[in-house]
């Protein structure tokens, strides 16, 4: 099971970004989909979660400014981020809680990360 991250980049403090993650490999089924972020010399933290009925939970520092996303048929889960500020900048990780086929079991599984940095 592989999760890819695309979207991060540079952008001025007022700006937006969109984060897309993409699960694929032996997949069985997917649970819960969220962003985690990790600011240097910060402990990571969730950002946003998604269940696969939709319902979703998000830090209150991205209340009303993030939203996540996630298309099931694709394995697909993205975060939609505007009014970006400069605390905002961080390593953001793309999680998955996946059953293989091959298993019973759900794991975490994890992305490699992209970088987010907002300039002020």
């Amino acid at each position: 099971v592989q999760l890819v991250e695309s979207g991060g980049g540079l952008v001025r403090a007022g700006g937006s970004l969109r984060l897309s993650c993409a699960v694929s490999g032996n997949i069985g089924s997917i649970n819960a989909m969220g962003w985690y972020r990790q600011a240097p010399s910060k402990q990571r933290e969730l950002v946003a979660a998604i269940t696969r009925g939709g319902s979703t939970n998000y830090a209150d520092s991205v209340k009303s400014r993030f939203t996540i996303s996630r298309d099931n048929a694709k394995n697909t889960v993205h975060l939609e981020m505007n009014s970006l500020k400069p605390e905002d900048t961080a390593v953001y990780y793309c999680n998955a809680d996946v059953r293989p086929r091959y298993s019973g079991y759900y794991s975490a599984y994890w992305g490699q990360g992209t970088q987010v940095t907002v300039s002020s």
